[in-house]
């Protein structure tokens, strides 16, 4: 059975679960309440209205609500086999469980890239809302916020790969959920520490504190550097998905 087929068989399993209805939740709550409480201040000689409303949506969100969500994310895909013995049955076909576990990986980035599809889309609505309302004439700096939600995308990737191993090493939903929301927590934290590099968890949110930082500040150097960052990160990232994928099934093979 190709790569191909299995990635298909998960995309249809996970259907008609509730994982699309929860990726809508956390965009539109930090969506909602940070342009509303920025856009009371609104004029319309304000200037940078855009950015000034993407970091205060994006700061929760990228701390907390978006790794909130894609903890749920990780135990409701990894749920769709532990349920009903269901890797039981997939292993007893000629499959891979190694291509299985890259297949239920390679759904959960999907889920990742359909939440910020969606935090764009609703903060782009909300956003134009806001300054036709308040009379703000600024063009919508289409650039800027692909920019920022690309990198809140590829940042969160190392984050989402540790969650899906320690969902998958950890196979009890309840330890696996619990022990990833005490490694959320404290992201803010970290990520004023020289530590952050090492801890996936705040990556996103780190990328979002500099761009607060870009804003503003003064000066024109960017506060966030991809080196020595992408080296790091890119490591975190193979070493949990490759942890996951050899854990995958490994104890029902036995």
């Amino acid at each position: 059975m190709v790569f191909l087929e299995l990635l298909k068989i998960e995309f249809m399993k996970v259907k008609r679960s509730k994982i699309v209805p929860l990726i809508f939740i956390a965009p539109l709550l930090v969506v909602a309440s940070g342009v509303a409480n920025l856009s009371r201040y609104f004029t319309p000689e304000y200037t940078d209205a855009w950015p000034a409303m993407f970091i205060q949506s994006a700061l929760v969100y990228a701390y907390y609500l978006l790794p909130f969500s894609m903890i749920v994310v990780c135990v409701m895909i990894a749920g769709r086999e532990t349920g009903n013995n269901g890797i039981l049955k997939m292993l007893a076909l000629p499959v891979s469980r190694y291509l299985l576990s890259m297949a239920k990986f390679c759904v959960l980035v999907f889920y990742l890239f359909m939440e910020m599809a969606v935090f764009f889309a609703v903060f782009i609505i909300a956003g134009t809302v806001a300054t036709r309302t308040m009379g703000v004439a600024e063009t919508l700096p289409v650039v800027y916020l692909v920019k920022w939600c690309a990198g809140l995308f590829l940042t969160m990737l190392p984050c989402v790969g540790t969650m899906w191993a320690i969902t998958v090493l950890f196979e009890n939903p309840l330890l696996s959920v619990g022990l990833n929301l005490l490694l959320v927590i404290p992201g803010v934290l970290v990520a004023n520490t020289p530590l952050w590099i090492a801890y996936p968890y705040c990556y996103s949110g780190y990328l979002v504190s500099c761009s607060l930082h870009d804003f503003t500040a003064e000066s024109g150097t960017a506060a966030f550097m991809l080196f020595p960052f992408l080296p790091v990160a890119v490591l975190v990232f193979v070493l949990m998905f490759v942890a996951a994928v050899i854990k995958f099934g490994k104890k029902e093979m036995r």
